[in-house]
């Protein structure tokens, strides 16, 4: 098992540790999150420091994911992958085993796909991006950088969905649109 440092530790944090300890993959080391909450813990993984402390933790583990949540703004996201790239962290892809990716599909880095969703042939998930619980991402789409795909979302056949873009629990496209990048569709809505 390789050593993982996760960055947030609110709710989406959660879902990604019952995740990754269900994949069995990483051993969580500790959680980065608010100065104020240095020595509590989440789930009883230890918060071991701030975003000011990463420069120095790249010494001792060389993994590390995102694991604040997103809805209408990608930004802290953004900023938080970009900084850890450049101070030399990697950011793995993490598949919850509950999930179905096909083989023929593509994640990059630092995404996580979380428990039974499904990801068919030919979709591309781009890099730091959350497909949440019971989403899909039918064939052939593409999910741009830094996109959140909600609880049973439904990305239907030959879609892109720009970066950074939100898309709701519930949410459902039309097969073959192209969505903007930063979009933010409501939960249960139908995107045309």
């Amino acid at each position: 098992m390789k050593d993982i440092i996760l960055i947030g530790g609110g709710g989406h944090c959660k879902a990604v540790i019952d995740v990754l300890e269900q994949g069995g993959r990483f051993n969580i080391i500790g959680i980065i999150d608010k100065p104020e909450l240095l020595g509590k813990n989440v789930l009883g993984y230890p918060i071991i420091g701030n975003d000011s402390e990463l420069n120095n933790l790249i010494k001792r583990c060389e993994n590390v994911l995102i694991t604040i949540g997103q809805i209408r703004n990608p930004l802290p996201r953004i900023n938080l992958f970009d900084t850890v790239l450049k101070l030399g962290f990697t950011l793995p892809s993490v598949v919850s085993p509950r999930a179905y990716v096909s083989q023929y599909a593509s994640i990059g880095k630092g995404s996580v796909i979380m428990h039974d969703v499904v990801v068919n042939a030919g979709a591309k998930i781009g890099d730091n991006c959350i497909i949440n619980t019971k989403s899909i991402v039918e064939h052939g789409s593409n999910i741009g950088d830094h996109c959140h795909i909600s609880t049973n979302a439904v990305i239907n056949g030959d879609v892109v969905v720009g970066s950074g873009s939100f898309i709701g629990s519930g949410a459902v496209t039309k097969e073959g649109i192209r969505i903007n990048d930063n979009f933010f569709a409501k939960a249960g809505s139908t995107i045309k």
